[in-house]
């Protein structure tokens, strides 16, 4: 953080343009955070797009935190706190920060959406144009935080483009970026699994890669605990699985899809073998074996090993 601030503040100096970041942010969208973008813009409200905003943006900056404050007046900020971790100028890194996250904001709410007001800690500019401009509102200089004022109601607004599977994808592969306490290599494998069959390319490669591991690494840990590659990869398939199809409004190839299957034929005998049945007879009946038949995995459904 420190580094980037530092850089900011020499770019804005030797340009000679006090708005230096804000003409960055006005080059800047979602997508330049990357799978955070998906997770943002997969959310079924503003509050919760920037509820993970706030949840994932160390991945992107560890020295920013965003926090929502609400107020009996109908009004919202959404504040913004800069930790370099010395001291050194910041304004340009604020500037570049707060447009960034109204550029979001416009995304996600539409082009014409303007906040109430715009605070900023730092001093004013010579010349307030550039900050009005860009941000089509009152810009107030020398306040107590670093935020944008809007409308509660804007908060609560849904995004008409959300999809909560999506979110869903996004937020574990989020998740396998940061170590959590206490997890096992099993574990960890089981959530890099889960993120990556929707690709289609998992594999125990891929799987090692993301763990910062080799391969025989990883099949030596996971036959500490009984288990193999494949055998957890059909593990995490069948829990899915189940939790997937009980929805029956979900086409039975998307379903194939975001289980790692090339085709829906794929899908399905690897189902009836798991299962001893076909989705549909699962569907309407609670006789399956709920265990994987002799001779199981067949080869063609099998992920890369």
């Amino acid at each position: 953080m420190t580094a980037v601030a530092r850089l900011l503040e020499d770019s804005a100096a030797r340009s000679r343009r006090p708005d230096f970041a804000l003409r960055l942010a006005e080059r800047r969208s979602l997508s330049n955070v990357g799978a955070l973008a998906l997770l943002v813009r997969e959310q079924p409200t503003i509050r919760k797009a920037l509820e993970a905003l706030a949840n994932y943006m160390h991945l992107h900056s560890d020295g920013l935190r965003l926090t929502l404050d609400e107020h009996d007046e109908g009004v919202a900020i959404i504040a913004l706190a800069v930790n370099s971790g010395r001291p050194v100028p910041i304004r340009q890194g604020v500037e570049l920060a707060l447009g960034f996250i109204h550029r979001s904001l416009q995304q996600l709410l539409g082009k014409s959406w303007r906040p109430e007001a715009v605070c900023f800690t730092h001093s004013p500019p010579a010349r307030k144009d550039a900050h009005r401009r860009f941000f089509g509102t009152s810009v107030e200089f020398g306040q107590d935080c670093n935020g944008i004022v809007c409308r509660a109601a804007d908060i609560d607004a849904s995004v008409p483009t959300s999809d909560p599977t999506m979110a869903d994808h996004a937020r574990r592969y989020l998740d396998l970026l940061v170590p959590r306490a206490n997890s096992t290599m099993r574990d960890n494998a089981r959530e890099c699994i889960e993120a990556l069959l929707p690709s289609g390319l998992c594999s125990a490669d891929r799987v090692a890669k993301l763990l910062g591991i080799d391969r025989r690494t990883l099949h030596r840990h996971l036959a500490r605990d009984g288990e193999t590659f494949l055998s957890l990869v059909d593990s995490v398939r069948a829990e899915l699985a189940t939790r997937y199809v009980e929805n029956r409004e979900r086409p039975l190839a998307s379903v194939a899809e975001m289980l790692g299957f090339s085709a829906l034929s794929a899908f399905s005998r690897w189902f009836r073998h798991r299962f001893g049945c076909s989705v549909s007879q699962w569907r309407i009946s609670t006789h399956c074996t709920g265990r994987p038949k002799d001779g199981y995995p067949p080869p063609e459904t099998s992920p890369p090993g």
